[in-house]
């Protein structure tokens, strides 16, 4: 049960719902679960079978694959106002889950169970552009991200992704290489150039 506080502020964040019948927008909010978790908890995982269909309000998730090796490569993030397309293919094709969610930022999301998003899907012009919508954009992401992986070299990657991100960045070295999709070795012997460089200064974490 979703209360009045969360009804506003889930529906700026997700405008489609406010097209929705009255009836349908009352069932969403008497059947979908407010859910919280702290950063670091792994909320799907490979091979897990899909529960619902995350809306986040606040914090973070790192959708990221592994290899059998142990190297990571992160394949997106969701963010409040976003939904995770990986979960909608699950919920689409009723299969298990074939990467991570781990939360990076503490998580507050609302979960519409599966048959209240198949029945969403199927009924409602809005919520299935949505869906539609959201598998464009990151479908855009991933071969922006495939890529960068395979004709760009590592240290331009490094370099965009500090660049991108606000200063000062408080990351390991390890997280940087998982969202690279790189070792963390190659990553530390490259910001060890830009600091001799002077293009960045390095801290504990940071």
């Amino acid at each position: 049960m979703i209360d009045n506080d969360t009804r506003s502020r889930l529906l700026p964040l997700y405008p489609m719902l406010g097209e929705l019948p009255a009836a349908e927008l009352k069932a969403i909010l008497a059947t979908a679960k407010q859910m919280q978790f702290q950063a670091g908890t792994v909320i799907f995982d490979e091979n897990q079978p899909c529960q619902g269909f995350p809306l986040l309000l606040s914090g973070s998730l790192r959708v990221i694959k592994s290899a059998a090796n142990g190297r990571e490569l992160q394949l997106y993030r969701v963010l409040p106002g976003e939904s995770c397309i990986l979960t909608s293919s699950c919920l689409l094709g009723h299969t298990p889950y074939q990467a991570r969610g781990i939360v990076e930022a503490p998580l507050e999301m609302v979960m519409l169970p599966a048959t209240l998003f198949h029945r969403l899907l199927g009924s409602h012009e809005a919520f299935r552009r949505y869906v539609f919508q959201l598998f464009t954009e990151r479908l855009t992401d991933l071969m922006e991200l495939v890529t960068a992986v395979a004709f760009q070299k590592l240290d331009r990657r490094l370099a965009a992704l500090l660049i991108a991100r606000p200063i000062p960045l408080h990351a390991t070295h390890q997280a940087l290489a998982d969202e690279l999709g790189s070792a963390r070795e190659m990553v530390s012997r490259l910001l060890k150039g830009f600091a001799e460089q002077g293009w960045v200064t390095l801290g504990r974490e940071q």
